[in-house]
């Protein structure tokens, strides 16, 4: 079982969550975070972290979020790792909730 970052996380990429991976299994995109699968120890730290509320365990992800399982372990091959919190996007309020953000997802 691993953790995955969500829809809600574009455009908002708050990173309270990777201060608190005892693994640091994220890693960043331009506008999102994704969690690498094969390095999530499933310890749920992350979750209430996340001020966006953008994690969730595998087994509790919505139905409508399924794809975001291959696009974390997709993007996690190619995305540099971050271990230390950064400063939000300036916008990242404006963004957080809104939905359909699928499409505003930067992968380079």
């Amino acid at each position: 079982m691993t953790f995955v970052v969500t829809e809600n996380c574009i455009k908002c990429k708050y990173t309270d969550c990777v201060e608190v991976c005892p693994v640091d299994c994220f890693y960043e995109g331009p506008n999102f975070l994704v969690i690498h699968p094969d390095e999530c120890i499933d310890c749920a730290l992350c979750e209430p972290e996340c001020p966006a509320e953008a994690i969730f365990s595998e087994d509790e992800l919505p139905e409508d979020q399924q794809a975001f399982i291959e696009i974390n372990a997709e993007l996690a091959e190619v995305w540099p790792n971050i271990s230390e919190k950064k400063d939000p996007p300036a916008d990242a309020e404006e963004w957080d909730g809104k939905p359909g953000k699928l499409e505003y997802l930067e992968r380079e």
